[in-house]
């Protein structure tokens, strides 16, 4: 399985950008996982942004980007996406997304991230 991030870019500050996270795998249906987004920046640790849970219904989100980022499931195309608005400069990182499931229930499927950077 693996998990392809895109849509980064740079952007001024307050702008906004929609990260997408595509599925790649003959039996890896998104809607069967927690699906997540994280970012990181150099010299820091990975941090968690916000996620889907596979219901569908419920989400949650870092207090950092509550009110600015979210997180939305198209099960038709097997891709997560995730909608960043009001985008401020520390909001710059890669971002990557990953799935979380059955039996092992840690975050996993890390594909390569994309670069978001917000100028002020």
């Amino acid at each position: 399985v693996q998990l392809q991030a895109s849509g980064g870019g740079l952007v001024q500050a307050g702008g906004s950008l929609r990260l997408s996270c595509a599925a790649s795998g003959l039996t890896f249906t998104v809607r069967s996982y927690d699906m997540g987004w994280f970012r990181q920046t150099p010299g820091k640790e990975r941090e968690f942004v916000t996620a889907i849970r596979r219901n569908g219904d419920s989400t949650s989100s870092a207090d950092s980007v509550k009110g600015r980022f979210i997180i939305s499931r198209d099960d038709a195309k097997n891709t997560v996406y995730l909608q960043m608005n009001n985008l401020k400069p520390e909001d710059t990182a890669i971002y990557y997304c990953a799935s979380r499931g059955p039996p092992v229930w840690k975050y996993e499927n890390w594909g390569q991230g994309t670069q978001v950077t917000v100028s002020s």
